[in-house]
C-alpha cells in the first residue's frame, strides 16, 4: 500500500509544481517594462493573502504592486475613453464651429449686399431710411445668436416701418402725424401695399432661422453632453474589475496573455452601464437632427432665402411704388385727409422716394455667390457623421474591447486570459445598460443608484430632442403660445409658401381716424371718388415738378 502512496505522489508532484511554480523573477522584468522599480516585486511566490483585486493564490504581486496596478489602470481607463471618444467630440466641436461661423458670415453677406444694391439703386432716400434695413438684419442676428426674438412680429414690424417712411416718402406735401400713421398701420392686412412679398418672405425667413438656430443649438447640445459624458469618473468596483483584467495576469507571470474578449466585455458592461442607458435619448436626438438637416437642404434653407432678400425686398418696394395713387386714395378714405404740410418738397429737405429699378436677379452679382454649395457640402458632412454616431455609447464597450492592446481577439477564445488563469471564459455576456447588470460577475454595479450626471444628460437631450421635431415642423417652441389663439399667428407657425392667401379686398368702408377728424378733413373724407382721384393725379404732377 506504501509502495502504491509513493507512486501516485511520484507522478503528481510535477503537475502540483506547474500548478504552483510561479517564476518571479520574469515577473520582475515583466514589471519593469511597465516603468516599475522591481525591486517591489517579490522575489518567490507567496499565497497572496493581502490583495484585493487579484485572485488570493500563489502569486508574484504584494499590495503594493497591486496599488500601483490599480492607479495605472484608472489612467489606462480615462485615456482609452478619451481615445475611443476624441472623433466624437472633435466632430461635433468642428461642426458646430463651420456651421455656426457659416451662417454668421451669411447674415453678413447678404446685409452688406443690399446695402451696396440699395445704395447704388436708391441713392439717397436709402441712405435716409437705412436704420430700417439695418435693424431687420440686427433683429436676425440676435434671434439666430439666441436672442428673445419673435420672427413673425419682428417682420412684421419692419414691413410696417418700411410702410410708414414710404407712405411719407409718397405723400411729403401732407403732414404725416405718429397718430396718422398709426392708423395706417391698422389697414395694412387688408391693403397689402407690398403685395404677397411680405407674407412669403415671412413664411420662407422663420422656417428657414427656426431650422438654422435650432440645429446648431443642437450640435452645441451634442458637444457638451459628448465632453461631459466622456470625463466620467469610474467607481472603486470598476477600478478594481479593470485592475484585475489588465494587470492580474501579471501575478501569475501570464503578462503575454491578453484579456479574453469576453472577459473584458462583461468588465466593460458593468464599467460603462449608465453611459449605456444615454444611447436610447441619444439615438432619438441623432434621428431628430438628420431631420432638419431636410430643412437645411430644401428649397425654403436659409441660403437659398437670404441671398436674394435685397430683390425680394425691392420688388416689394416697387409694388408698392406702383400700386401708391390707388393705395393712398385708400387709405386717405379709412383714416381721413391727412393736413397740408404747408412746406414745399424742397423746403422740408424728403428727396424722391424709391424710384430705382433693379436689373433681373443675378445670383453671380453676390459676394456669397462663391459659396452657393457650401451649405450643401457642410449639410452632407453632418449627415454622414451623425448617422455613424448614432450607437456610439451603447457600443463603447466592443470599442475597448477591439482595441489590441486591451483584449484578446474573440477566435483566442482558449489563448486568453479569463481573471484567474489561462483558458476559455465561461460566463455569459450581460446586455447593455444599468438594469441588466445586476449579476455582472466581473464588477459590481448598484443598479438602484443611476449617475446623477448621465441622468442630466439624458433631460439634456429629451429638450434638445422635442426643441428640434418643433424646428422640423417650422416651429419654434419658445413662441408657439405667446400669441392670442385667435390670430392664428406667432413665430414658426409652420405656414409654407403654399399657405399664402387670397389678397383680401381693399377697405370700402373704414372708420375715420377720430384724431385727423377736423372740418376740413371731414369734408374731405366724403369727396366724390373722382374729385379725390384728380387731386391725387395734380399733387403727382406737382411732385414731378418738384423733382
Amino acid at each position: 500500500m506504501s509502495a502504491v502512496f509513493a507512486v501516485l505522489c511520484a507522478l503528481l508532484a510535477p503537475v502540483a509544481a506547474d500548478l504552483h511554480a510561479v517564476n518571479c523573477s520574469q515577473v520582475k522584468d515583466a514589471v519593469a517594462d511597465l516603468g516599475y522599480s522591481p525591486a517591489n516585486v517579490p522575489t518567490e511566490e507567496t499565497a497572496g493573502d493581502n490583495l484585493q483585486f487579484c485572485a488570493p493564490q500563489r502569486t508574484c504581486c504584494n499590495a503594493e504592486m497591486e496599488e500601483n496596478f490599480s492607479q495605472r489602470s484608472s489612467r489606462d481607463f480615462e485615456k482609452l475613453m478619451d481615445d475611443t471618444s476624441e472623433e466624437l467630440r472633435d466632430t461635433f466641436m468642428t461642426r458646430h464651429k463651420r456651421f455656426d461661423e457659416f451662417f454668421l458670415e451669411l447674415l453678413e453677406n447678404t446685409e452688406r449686399s443690399l446695402n451696396e444694391m440699395f445704395l447704388r439703386t436708391y441713392g439717397k432716400p436709402y441712405l435716409q431710411n437705412a436704420e430700417v434695413f439695418q435693424g431687420l438684419f440686427a433683429e436676425l442676428k440676435r434671434y439666430y445668436t439666441g436672442g428673445n426674438v419673435n420672427l413673425e412680429e419682428m417682420l412684421n414690424d419692419f414691413w410696417m416701418r418700411l410702410l410708414e417712411r414710404m407712405f411719407q416718402l409718397l405723400n411729403s406735401q401732407y403732414l404725416i402725424t405718429e397718430d396718422y400713421l398709426e392708423c395706417i398701420g391698422k389697414y395694412m392686412e387688408q391693403l397689402k401695399p407690398f403685395g404677397d412679398v411680405p407674407k412669403k418672405l415671412k413664411s420662407q425667413v422663420t422656417r428657414a432661422f427656426i431650422a438654422a438656430r435650432t440645429f446648431v443649438q443642437g450640435l452645441m447640445v451634442g458637444r457638451e453632453v459628448a465632453n461631459r459624458v466622456s470625463t466620467v469618473t469610474m467607481s472603486s468596483a470598476c477600478v478594481s474589475g479593470f485592475t484585475k483584467m489588465l494587470y492580474c495576469s501579471y501575478c501569475q507571470g501570464l503578462f503575454s496573455l491578453k484579456p479574453c474578449n469576453n472577459y473584458c466585455l462583461n468588465v466593460m458592461k458593468g464599467c460603462l452601464a449608465n453611459q449605456a442607458d444615454l444611447d436610447p435619448e441619444w439615438s432619438k436626438y441623432i434621428d431628430a437632427m438628420l431631420l432638419v438637416t431636410e430643412r437645411l437642404e430644401g428649397p425654403f434653407n436659409i441660403e437659398s432665402v437670404m441671398e436674394p432678400i435685397d430683390v425680394k425686398i425691392s420688388e416689394a418696394i416697387m409694388n408698392m411704388q406702383e400700386n401708391s395713387m390707388q393705395l393712398s386714395y385708400q387709405v386717405f378714405q379709412g383714416c381721413g385727409q391727412p393736413k397740408p404740410s404747408g412746406m414745399s418738397r424742397s423746403a422740408r429737405g424728403v428727396s424722391d422716394t424709391f424710384s430705382g429699378r433693379f436689373s433681373p436677379y443675378n445670383p453671380e452679382e453676390l459676394p456669397t455667390a462663391a459659396d452657393t454649395t457650401r451649405l450643401d457640402r457642410l449639410v452632407t458632412d453632418v449627415k454622414e457623421k451623425l448617422k455613424k454616431f448614432r450607437k456610439f455609447w451603447s457600443s463603447l464597450p466592443e470599442a475597448f474591447c477591439q482595441e489590441e492592446h486591451v483584449a484578446a481577439a474573440e477566435s483566442a477564445e482558449d489563448d486568453c486570459w479569463n481573471g484567474r488563469d489561462k483558458g476559455r471564459y465561461v460566463p455569459e455576456v450581460l446586455k447593455d445598460g444599468l438594469t441588466n447588470q445586476a449579476n455582472n460577475p466581473e464588477v459590481s454595479v448598484d443598479i438602484s443608484r443611476p449617475d446623477t450626471l448621465i441622468r442630466q444628460q439624458i433631460m439634456a437631450l429629451k429638450v434638445m430632442t422635442n426643441k428640434l421635431k418643433n424646428a422640423y415642423d417650422g416651429n419654434d417652441i419658445y413662441f408657439q403660445d405667446s400669441n392670442d389663439e385667435s390670430s392664428g399667428s406667432g413665430s414658426g407657425s409652420g405656414c409654407t409658401e403654399m399657405c399664402v392667401t387670397e389678397s383680401d379686398p381693399f377697405i370700402t368702408d373704414a372708420p375715420v381716424q377720430e384724431a385727423e377728424k377736423t372740418d376740413e378733413t371731414s369734408s374731405a373724407s366724403i369727396i366724390q371718388p373722382k374729385l379725390l382721384l384728380l387731386l391725387v393725379f395734380a399733387a403727382l404732377a406737382l411732385k414731378e415738378h418738384w423733382r
